[in-house]
Parts: structure tokens; C-alpha cells; sequence
């Protein structure tokens, strides 16, 4: 429906949904249809363990080895057969043998008997559990061991971590430094990943300069490329930096084309709105295909996914807060796919509303604040799209669903913790 043919008994929300251009793509709905039509674009190759943090994990990985690879003690102690414990009151053990982290004991355990292990070293065969050194009382003929253990107490069971043969990390995963400890505990030094996903990056706009040039009337330093190139960095893209878009259409056709021709993706902010010099949705229309445009959330409505001679493209508006906004929900939805990753949706906490808000139905609503300690949070006092510090100086995006209208303080609410959102 065009905006000049609207109803006039049309309600606010009806009115919402379908200014400017079409009806608003609930946020699920829109991470669906990525799903749905596009797929990975990456080949797979082999890297050195050193070399795998943050990228993309291409198969399954099956443990070579049981972790631990033998049983062993938790601490420094003493290890025993718990079936030689008294129940009511404390043992004495004669002492036989002593082992070490690294060395292999000398023998079984006798029943009836104790040994002196420490922390990592392998039990000896028979040792079922382990009493901590504090919790003993040494003595010339033996070890003296308080009643209460209970049995298999501080023992690392042979494949108590991951057993021989299980799966260890699932293909998709985007690799972090625990993913890489896990590995080498498993004894590899090679793993297959998925290779880096290449993205054209552009901002448009005749408004805009590159630092540290100095700024005419009327013109603005161009934040939104440094920030994104930033973002797709942390997740492991190599960027082509494509600069700045001036307000031309049958040049921002020409660059698009040419980007998509050597990249895997193509990443624009700003010019997807419906104003004359937006001129982004347009050319994907023109020299490609629209997917989606416009999403119901606030900020960063205006987001257009498409693809232009079969690479696919994002557009995410040029406002900063929407832009990171936008990408974290939509762009990176989409750079998960295309990449080979399994798309993680940020985990939301609860936290209770320290202000009160008003906002329209129809839309999810996205709130910069700041959580304290005690889980409350407060809003920042300014809030605009254009306000970057909204993203600097808060912690928490309080996301305020599409039926919500009037939020009171006390209220229990939805937040993802701005971190997550960074890459």
C-alpha cells in the first residue's frame, strides 16, 4: 500500500507497518528468510592450531583420545581403595608408594594400604579415591584417613571429559580460546576451518569525509565504515574497504556490481532509506534482487538484504546506533551462514526497568541502558540513533517487545548485554 493511499481510519500500528514503503518484517521472520535463502560461500582448509582463533570450525571434531587420558588424583593426597575405609571412625593405612605428575607408579595399589599422589599424577591400579592432604594425618607407620569420603572422591575418571571417539566441538563453531585449549588437550595440531569470508565494506553519502581531512560545512566524519570494518574483523572477515559512496545512482550501481563480482558479500550503512538521495535499496532492485527490506525494529527499521549478480548484500542505515543495531541482528545472521557458522542469537538476561517509556506497538523496541550490580537498569539519557555514546557509555540493550506500549519502573525486562553484540 502507498503512503498517498492510506485509510484514514487506518490505526498507528496499521500506519507503521506500512509507511514508507511496505509492511515491516517481524526480526524472527526476516533471520528466517537467511536461513532460507542463502548459504555458505566458503571453501574449507587446514590451519595450524595457533592460527584457529576465530575462525569457523568446518566438521565435527571426534576426540582421538580419552580426556584424561588415565585416571588420575585432583590433588595433592593420598590414594586409596575405599572398600579399606572404616565408616565410624578414622583408618590407618601403611603407606606404599609415591607418585608424581608425569611418572607412572610402580606398581597396584595393595588392598589394606595407602599412596602419595599429587595433583595430575596417575592412580595406581586399585585406587578407587583420594583423600586431600589437608584432610589426613601423616604418621610414621602410615597415613591416618578421617571417615566421611565418599567413594571415587577426588578422581579424574579416564574420558570423564570427552571419551575416545565422542564428539568434542561441533562443525560451525566459531573457535574461542577454550575451543583451542580443548584441542590441544585432544593432541591436535591441525584443524579444518572454513575459510575467511571476504566483505566489500562501503558507507554512502555526499555528507560524509574521511578522517583526518578537514571537514566543509555541512559535511561529517564517516564513523559507521571504521566501527563496521572493526565488527567484521572481530569475526574473522577480511575486509576490502570500498570508502565512501557519494549520492550518485548509476555510480553506486556501478560499485556494488563490481564489489559483488570479487567478494563473498557486500556491506553498506546508509542510502536504504526511501529519501531522494537513498539510493542503495534502489540499486539492488535494479541490478540485482531484494530478499527484504525493512525490519519491525527500533532502531534500524530501514535494513535492505539482497543479492547483486548472485553475491549477497546487506544495507544497514546509516544512523551508527542503527547500524550496530542492525548488523548484530541482521548482518550478522547473515555473515554466520555465508561463512559456515552456526548462528548463535544473543542469550537475554532479566533485568528490572529503573525508568518509565512509552513507545509504539508493532515494533521491538531497543533501549541503551546501564545494568548495575543489583540488576536494574537505567536509561541513557540520550538516546537517538546518531548518539554513539548511547553505545559507549552503556552496558545493556533492554529489548522491548512489539506489544509492549508502556514500560513503568519495577518492571521486569529483557536485555542482551552489549558485549555480545560486538563480535
Amino acid at each position: 500500500m502507498h503512503p498517498r493511499c492510506r485509510d484514514p481510519g487506518l490505526t498507528q500500528l496499521t500506519e507503521d507497518r506500512f509507511a514508507f514503503g511496505g509492511e515491516l518484517l517481524p526480526l524472527e521472520e526476516a533471520q528466517a528468510r537467511i536461513a532460507q535463502t542463502f548459504a555458505c560461500r566458503t571453501r574449507v582448509e587446514m590451519v595450524a592450531l595457533r592460527d584457529a582463533l576465530g575462525r569457523v570450525l568446518a566438521r565435527d571434531i571426534l576426540a582421538p583420545i580419552d580426556l584424561p587420558p588415565f585416571a588420575n588424583s585432583a590433588v595433592d593426597g593420598y590414594a586409596v581403595r575405599h572398600s579399606d575405609l572404616l565408616e565410624d571412625r578414622p583408618t590407618l593405612l601403611p603407606l606404599q608408594g609415591k607418585t608424581f605428575a608425569g611418572h607412572v607408579p610402580g606398581a597396584p595399589l595393595p588392598a589394606g594400604t595407602a599412596a602419595r599422589v599429587f595433583t595430575g599424577a596417575m592412580l595406581p591400579a586399585g585406587a578407587d579415591t583420594v583423600q586431600m592432604q589437608e584432610d589426613c594425618e601423616q604418621r610414621d607407620d602410615g597415613v591416618l584417613i578421617r571417615p566421611g569420603i565418599g567413594m571415587g572422591a577426588n578422581r579424574r575418571l579416564a574420558g570423564e571429559d570427552v571419551a575416545r571417539g565422542a564428539r568434542a566441538l561441533e562443525g560451525g563453531r566459531r573457535l574461542m580460546p577454550p575451543d583451542i585449549g580443548l584441542l590441544a588437550a585432544l593432541g591436535l595440531e591441525r584443524v579444518p576451518v572454513h575459510t575467511r569470508l571476504k566483505v566489500a565494506l562501503f558507507s554512502t553519502g555526499d555528507e560524509l569525509v574521511e578522517p583526518p581531512a578537514p571537514l566543509a560545512a555541512g559535511q561529517i566524519y564517516d564513523a559507521n565504515r571504521a566501527m563496521l570494518a572493526a565488527l567484521l574483523s572481530r569475526l574473522g572477515a577480511v575486509v576490502e574497504d570500498g570508502g565512501i559512496l557519494p549520492d550518485d545512482p548509476d555510480l553506486t550501481q556501478g560499485r556494488l556490481r563490481t564489489a559483488a563480482s570479487r567478494t563473498d558479500l557486500v556491506l553498506t550503512s546508509g542510502g536504504v532509506s526511501t529519501g531522494e538521495s537513498d539510493h542503495v535499496r534502489a540499486a539492488i532492485e535494479a541490478i540485482g534482487e531484494l530478499t527484504f527490506w525493512r525490519v519491525a525494529i527500533k532502531p534500524g527499521r530501514p535494513v535492505a538484504v539482497g543479492l547483486v549478480d548472485g553475491t549477497p548484500l546487506v544495507g544497514v542505515p546509516g544512523n551508527p546506533v542503527a547500524a550496530q543495531i542492525t548488523f548484530s541482528l541482521i548482518g550478522r545472521p547473515l555473515l554466520d551462514r555465508l561463512s559456515g557458522a552456526t548462528y548463535q542469537p544473543p542469550v537475554r538476561f532479566f533485568a528490572r526497568s529503573g525508568f518509565a517509556h512509552r513507545k509504539k506497538p508493532g515494533r521491538r523496541e531497543y533501549v541503551r541502558v546501564v545494568t548495575d550490580a543489583a540488576g536494574v537498569a537505567q536509561r541513557y539519557p540520550k538516546d537517538g540513533a546518531g548518539i554513539l555514546t548511547s553505545l559507549t557509555q552503556t552496558n545493556t540493550l533492554a529489548e522491548l517487545p512489539e506489544a509492549l506500549t508502556q514500560l513503568s519502573p519495577g518492571d521486569p525486562i529483557n536485555c542482551i548485554a552489549l558485549a555480545l553484540l560486538h563480535g
